[in-house]
């Protein structure tokens, strides 16, 4: 079976055909709502649609997941069909032991397994794939058996939290300069570094950091939203997020005035060189982008020329694909909107960005000696710094109210205020929202990492272990004596 992607960008390159026009298949495909990024499976002899594969991926569409989510779930399903067809059987007669095999496959006998975070994203799409299937009356029941609290033979054995990895400051500072900025564990200057456009890996960890914001909101920012555009006051910036968040769920996002000064530092060094080397590639590539004529920064819209047609977009309401191509007339041509740009002159994509903090790793290793913080035992994530965000603020925020007074006064003046005080003061909540959590109680798993349980269990157990009158220094003496004895 292959496995195929709508892309109706694609169809004016590629579809040579008198049947039907390019322009017609396009029209097709938005008046039918299939989305860019529906996944569709052909059989590989004929070429033909895979019934109920195609029928599946049809209904992900019409649930209006973002074009990475959609090729991510179908390829969940490819692999199943590749693995069920290893066996001589296939999804509609597959029986719970050809489940049970492919999970298996996939955790433990493959080259290279995956963790209970990836497979359980996994077993709910097929899930999912098997309730569509009982809702459309292909099949009378799911091949797997639901077992106690309604797990069944897919669900992952270990349920695991959030996987949150803070930075302390020592850190963040020596992979920003260091892994990212191309300096020397000395801070001084590295001749020997060969990146491209250190700065702007700087202004990224910053924003990111100063901001909070997950990565896909951050590294898709408009050079309006960050106020790095004519007429603007510069300092701090606050803009709304909503397309490019999770859920799209709309949110304030603010950047503090340090970070912001991070972003205009590339763009007055770094920015304009590269824009100038992209300008006539994209002055080429004009038919397929975005090209505005009007940006109001008051209200938020941009207007211009999308596909031979006259748009207008808010600019919160754009997702990152639209952004991407999304450019102005500039000093040297045209030039993306988006604060961060690579050599193409267009907005970095995700594995861009996956590439500079891979890089960044490799260096921050290489170099590190003695001087050198301790590095995490895995390598860091652009999310890491999303989680050191919440935890600095919640710390700070939960040091302001707490006061001079000791901690369990605190917390207990804090639960006698108003409901409405609570809401509005509470450090938890407030940091929930920045964060933008669909619930207060995903910003919980938080709280673990906010207090030194080290020091609290030395003063709970204080005398409990140990023998008081016998020093480390004693113990150690007496192991080295009875070594030198020859016991």
């Amino acid at each position: 079976m292959d496995l195929s992607f709508v892309q109706s960008g694609l169809l004016e390159k590629y579809l040579d055909t008198d049947v039907i026009s390019a322009a017609r298949v396009t029209a097709l495909l938005e008046r039918r709502g299939i989305l860019d990024g529906t996944p569709v499976y052909l059989d590989e002899e004929t070429q033909t649609p895979v019934s109920p594969l195609c029928e599946f991926g049809r209904y992900l569409s019409t649930a209006l997941l973002d074009e990475t989510t959609l090729k991510d779930y179908g390829r969940v399903i490819g692999r199943l069909d590749e693995h069920l067809a290893d066996l001589g059987s296939d999804v509609l007669s597959a029986a719970e032991s050809d489940l049970i095999s492919y999970r298996s496959h996939r955790t433990q006998r493959q080259k290279r397994p995956v963790g209970a975070s990836v497979w359980g994203r996994e077993s709910f799409v097929l899930d999912d794939f098997y309730g569509f299937l009982i809702d459309r009356k292909i099949l009378t029941h799911r091949p797997a058996r639901l077992a106690a609290r309604g797990r069944n033979a897919l669900s992952p054995r270990v349920r695991s939290g959030m996987d949150i990895r803070h930075l302390t400051f020592e850190q963040y500072r020596y992979f920003r300069d260091v892994g990212l900025g191309g300096q020397l564990p000395t801070a001084q200057v590295d001749p020997a570094f060969r990146g491209w456009s250190p700065l702007r890996g700087r202004a990224g960890s910053d924003i990111a950091l100063g901001s909070g914001a997950r990565w896909r909101e951050w590294a898709t920012m408009l050079l309006p939203e960050i106020g790095l555009w004519p007429g603007m006051p510069g300092g701090a910036a606050a803009y709304t997020v909503q397309a490019c968040a999770k859920y799209a769920k709309a949110r304030p996002i603010y950047v503090p005035e340090d970070a912001v000064a991070s972003a205009e530092l590339f763009c007055l060094l770094e920015r304009p060189d590269i824009v100038r080397r992209a300008a006539r590639s994209l002055e080429r590539k004009a038919r397929d982008l975005f090209v505005l004529g009007e940006v109001d920064v008051a209200d938020g819209r941009v207007k211009g020329i999308l596909d031979g047609v006259v748009r207008e977009f808010q600019m919160s309401a754009m997702d990152a694909k639209l952004r991407r191509i999304t450019v102005f007339e500039g000093e040297f041509g045209l030039e993306a909107l988006t604060l961060f740009v690579c050599r193409g002159g267009l907005m970095p994509g995700a594995d861009a960005w996956k590439s500079y903090r891979h890089r960044a790793w490799t260096r921050m290793t290489s170099l590190a000696d003695r001087s050198t913080p301790l590095l995490p035992a895995r390598r860091w994530r652009w999310h890491d710094l999303r989680h050191t965000y919440a935890l600095r603020l919640l710390t700070y925020l939960e040091n302001i109210m707490d006061g001079k007074e000791p901690d369990l006064q605190a917390r207990r003046r804090r639960h006698r205020s108003y409901l409405t005080g609570h809401i509005r003061h509470n450090p938890l909540l407030i940091v929930s929202r920045r964060l933008g959590h669909a619930s207060p109680e995903t910003t919980y798993e938080y709280l673990q990492y906010t207090d030194d349980l080290i020091n609290e269990f030395e003063a709970a157990f204080s005398g409990w272990v140990g023998d008081d009158e016998a020093s480390y220094a004693d113990i150690a003496s007496h192991a080295m004596s009875n070594v030198k004895s020859g016991r």
